[in-house]
């Protein structure tokens, strides 16, 4: 049984975590897991992002435009990646809670270093069909088991050399596509069911509000300084489920 102190905590980790969505347009899995599963079970936190990751990245793909555009020149990467989440899903259910703990930590630190280092090295246009399928596959593998999938679809954007417009747009359509094998895989696996699925389902009104307040702050933000404070906060979070992981 959910307790309601619980339900609070959850509703204001994703008020933040949305915010952050809305202000630099990528993190919520990110921050909401990393911030719950410093206080409750890994599959629990897991589990709770499903249905604010679907919507908010639906709100966010609706808001830009230009969804087909995107989805023929994104589709290699958005089919490796939800046939990968669709496979992967399972997993989480049957893993070792140490093991889970670890792998997110490691994807957390993953995610700050990926969005904190320099610009990779730029991708040739006739090698992108293939980096699409390698990128989308890896994604697809850490996004079905921790529900984190943004440092593979980070680092080919970076090395694609997208501009800001198309980076929300394709993040957000990639983030989207993938959360629909996410929710229907976890739903089967028995993640996403009874009161998790009702508070996963109840958290996308925080997650949306938090959404709107970012685009506010990012108005009023400077943006930049704004992105590399919650990258710093979150390598931090990175490294304290590893050494949670170690000390289980």
């Amino acid at each position: 049984m959910i307790s309601i102190e619980f339900i609070i905590l959850a509703t204001a980790v994703f008020v933040l975590a949305g915010s952050i969505k809305g202000t630099v347009g990528i993190g919520l899995p990110t921050a909401a897991i990393g911030i719950l599963t410093q206080f409750t079970d890994a599959r629990l936190a897991i589990s709770l992002v499903a249905f604010p990751i679907l919507f908010s990245n639906a709100w966010q793909v609706y808001r830009e435009g230009k969804i087909r555009q995107t989805l023929r020149d994104y589709w290699r990467f958005a089919l490796a990646l939800m046939l990968m989440i669709a496979a992967m899903t399972f997993v989480t259910a049957r893993i070792d809670e140490r093991l889970l703990v670890m792998m997110l930590g490691i994807v957390i630190l993953l995610f700050s270093l990926t969005n904190l280092i320099s610009m990779p090295p730029r991708l040739p246009e006739r090698y992108d069909a293939l980096a699409q399928w390698i990128a989308g596959t890896l994604a697809g593998v850490l996004g079905g088991i921790t529900a984190i999938w943004a440092p593979p679809t980070v680092i080919y954007l970076m090395a694609r050399r997208v501009d800001k417009n198309e980076f929300v747009r394709a993040s957000g359509l990639l983030i989207f596509l993938g959360s629909i094998p996410l929710c229907i895989g976890f739903w089967n696996a028995g993640l996403l069911s009874g009161d998790t699925a009702m508070l996963s389902l109840a958290m996308v009104v925080p997650s949306l509000a938090g959404f709107s307040l970012g685009e506010l702050l990012r108005r009023r933000l400077r943006a930049e300084r704004f992105r590399k404070l919650v990258l710093l906060i979150f390598l931090v979070m990175g490294l304290n489920l590893i050494a949670k992981a170690i000390l289980l």
